[in-house]
């Protein structure tokens, strides 16, 4: 605070005034104030302005993309949720690395929120301890961080379960189709899901074959790009587990312009409760994205109100069996 003062002239007593929004400090002055701070990169602490802190009725939900089922379906959990307990919403999409470490440095200046929810947003601990400089409580959704209230679900369990349902139908070469962010961004529900594909092959004393384990960029294209190099296989698979129902979906779309019906030629199950599952008769395991912004709604209110609960809450997947998935042919 210090260096704020000496840098734009004034007291210390006068920076803190104006950073925390106190009467008896000019705009002019409270500007120039704000500047050098953010210039500084100097964010008043927690301690010192809790004393004079009030509710600002808002919680901020920050996410990497606004335009995908999961994020725009947590969103709306979550803005419902949290209306219900008259706390409006701010929306931050922060898309790629460079915008997130502009959004963590920038927010703390900012403390317009009683709140921070992170939904699935992959963060730095650097970035994490970040946010921190906030003091309001941070909620991950769908998703969880090192020491923080999250509310999750079982993305190895999930994966590991639709792997077994094609085991048990008699399915040994399955495959598993994943895409890559183009930002080369690392998903901890991407290497969840694939740990429990290995695992559920592992578990049956299934030798796993790595070219049934097909990535292709994120697209509208990628399940019928991994189509055809899986269908170009000497021995291509009678089975295919798709990381998302998206993804399963083209699969199935992929499967169809090559001919093949499925199920009866094909076995195709996905992961995630898309409505689009549901369109193509895809069987899935639903991870019930309401109920987990629900439920993270529910832990930033109790935080924001010092009320007891629960702090982290791991939501149940589902299986939905639409028949998707067959035995193999001349089983």
């Amino acid at each position: 605070m210090a260096d704020v003062a000496r840098v734009a002239g004034v007291s210390i007593a006068t920076v803190s005034r104006a950073l925390r929004d106190v009467p008896g400090v000019g705009d002019a002055t409270r500007d120039r104030v704000r500047k050098v701070a953010e210039e500084l990169s100097y964010v008043i602490s927690p301690e010192a302005s809790s004393l004079s802190r009030r509710e600002t009725g808002r919680v901020a939900v920050v996410m990497p993309r606004i335009d995908v089922w999961f994020y725009s379906t947590m969103l709306s959990g979550l803005e419902r949720a949290l209306r219900s307990e008259g706390i409006d919403v701010l929306v931050y999409q922060v898309d790629g690395p460079s915008e997130r470490g502009a959004f963590v440095r920038d927010l703390p200046a900012r403390r317009k929120v009683d709140a921070v929810i992170l939904a699935a947003l992959p963060l730095s601990p650097e970035q994490r301890d970040r946010l921190d400089l906030l003091g309001v409580p941070m909620v991950i959704a769908g998703g969880q961080a090192r020491g923080l209230p999250h509310v999750d679900v079982d993305d190895r369990a999930m994966a590991r379960a639709a792997v077994d349902h094609l085991i048990a139908e008699g399915h040994r070469d399955i495959a598993m189709v994943r895409t890559s962010d183009t930002d080369a961004t690392t998903w901890d529900a991407d290497l969840l899901r694939v740990a429990g594909y290995r695992e559920a092959l592992a578990a049956a004393g299934i030798e796993e074959r790595p070219e049934l384990l097909v990535t292709e960029p994120y697209g509208v294209d990628s399940g019928t790009r991994a189509v055809e190099r899986l269908l170009a296989l000497d021995r291509p698979p009678t089975a295919v587990f798709g990381y998302s129902d998206e993804i399963a979906a083209a699969v199935a779309v992929g499967a169809q312009r090559h001919g093949l019906r499925v199920p009866e030629d094909l076995s195709v199950i996905g992961v995630d409760g898309h409505p689009m599952a549901e369109l193509f008769g895809l069987s899935t395991l639903d991870q019930n994205v309401e109920r987990q912004a629900e439920e993270a709604a529910g832990i930033a209110v109790r935080l924001i109100r010092g009320e007891p609960g629960t702090r982290s809450v791991r939501v149940r997947h589902r299986f939905v069996d639409r028949g998707s998935v067959r035995p193999p042919r001349g089983s």
